[in-house]
């Protein structure tokens, strides 16, 4: 081997590995500065019915269907939102299936005479009464109360006790 040979030998090599790795750096510094394009597929949104109980601060405490685009707004209007309404603090409760609640209680202090006409033992002539207790001598301050209403007494409320309550 000559001697320019063997200058060239080491320089052809050298500047392959040089190009080579130079290759490989800018691939790498150019790859990173790529954004990374992330496909999320498109899934259809469950569509969900059934039945809302709702109650409390409305007119129309009762079993609403809903489904499709139904929101917790349009619920509520259809109840009729009273003034007294506490919309900082709207409940919501799914159950699970084959899951039993408690009973829900009547509450004496604000249920309309229709409601209190439910309970075993109060037609609508007690109902009336009730409702007119209320209205002369204010809130029922405790369940017992209830026997102060002309028409009503402790055989009545034994019977129904476990299913009404009353509020502040």
């Amino acid at each position: 081997m000559s001697g320019i040979d063997r200058f060239y030998w080491p320089a052809t090599v050298f500047l392959f590995v040089a190009a080579l790795v130079g290759g490989v750096m800018l691939a790498v510094r150019h790859g990173a500065d790529r954004p990374v394009e992330v496909l999320i597929s498109q899934s259809e949104r469950q569509q969900l019915s059934g039945r809302l109980y709702v109650a409390g601060a409305v007119a129309v405490p009762g079993s609403y269907h809903w489904g499709g685009g139904d929101t917790i707004d349009a619920l509520l209007l259809d109840a009729g939102i009273t003034p007294d309404a506490d919309l900082d603090r709207v409940e919501l409760y799914v159950r699970r299936v084959g899951e039993t609640r408690g009973v829900q209680r009547i509450d004496l202090n604000r249920a309309e005479a229709w409601l209190l006409e439910a309970l075993g033992g109060i037609g609508e002539k007690k109902a009336e009464a009730i409702g007119a207790y209320r209205d002369e001598d204010g809130p029922f301050t405790s369940i017992e109360d209830l026997t102060r209403v002309s028409g009503i007494g402790e055989a009545t409320l034994d019977k129904i006790r476990a299913y009404i309550t009353v509020s502040d």
